[in-house]
């Protein structure tokens, strides 16, 4: 995704994923499953996952695409993919089953371990953000762009936290940038709109001490990077992708430069 056809191609993509999952989120009622690992489970999800795979597998350029809602892909076939999608069709299935609508289409074009371009949709909102390394970034409303990038690090904080994840430590990293930086206003939302905030300059971290999975993070982390902002571990170094082991690491997204953070260290 290193041209603005291909993005555009996507974003429609990532749209009619999107359409999809309304349709079924516009039901009365629908049914939900329980996988392997105990997550929830719709036929929003399914129905995203075919029109996904479908869209990426008929672009010119022909790559593998690896979805949570895959099957049988194993480390042995994707530990030697330098460049394949990464997808998660509906992120915050929670947050749909409630109806809050706090739930994303994700598309990342990854490479090399890391996420270079993204799409990040949000069906309700009719919004979708979208970024690329060396592209820029942008929030797309009615099929306009809008440029955004991150913001500096002021005397006031806007932390944006998990709505179904809470931690104590969440109190702790609180404590301590209002006393190194000034008061902080915290506010909690579901799925990766969480890195969208930062990505377009409403907030300035996001602490993200529970589990996820690479592809909760992967498209809108390639939003974040293209912004400005970044997405590293705990110990300020990028988060990496394309690990045998799915779960990421604990991270934070930050709006402004790491090393403005690293009094974080003494709390992480």
């Amino acid at each position: 995704m290193t041209d603005q056809a291909t993005i555009d191609q996507v974003l429609r993509i990532a749209e009619q994923a999107g359409a999809a999952i309304l349709e079924v989120y516009g039901r009365d009622d629908f049914d939900v499953e329980k996988k392997g690992d105990d997550s929830p489970l719709t036929a929003a999800d399914m129905a995203a996952h075919r029109i996904i795979v479908s869209g990426l597998q008929a672009l010119a350029e022909k790559l593998p695409v690896h979805s949570e809602e895959s099957e049988g892909i194993t480390w042995e076939q994707r530990r030697d993919w330098s460049r394949y999608w990464l997808v998660d069709p509906l992120d915050g299935t929670k947050e749909f089953i409630k109806r809050n609508g706090e739930f994303t289409v994700n598309i990342a074009l990854m490479e090399n371990g890391e996420p270079v371009a993204g799409v990040v949709h949000v069906p309700v909102k009719q919004v979708t953000y979208v970024g690329g390394v060396g592209l820029g970034a942008w929030k797309v409303e009615d099929g306009i762009y809008h440029a955004i990038s991150t913001r500096p690090l002021g005397s006031e904080v806007v932390m944006v936290a998990s709505r179904s994840h809470g931690s104590d430590r969440l109190g702790d990293l609180e404590t301590l940038i209002e006393e190194k930086v000034g008061p902080v206003d915290r506010t909690s939302m579901g799925s990766s709109l969480k890195l969208c905030l930062v990505a377009e300059g409403k907030a300035d971290i996001y602490p993200r001490l529970a589990p996820t999975s690479e592809w909760d993070t992967a498209a809108a982390d390639a939003v974040v990077r293209a912004a400005g902002g970044s997405v590293v571990r705990t110990d300020f170094q990028p988060l990496g992708y394309n690990k045998e082991d799915i779960l990421n690491p604990h991270f934070l997204v930050l709006g402004d430069s790491p090393s403005k953070w690293s009094f974080l260290s003494t709390v992480l």
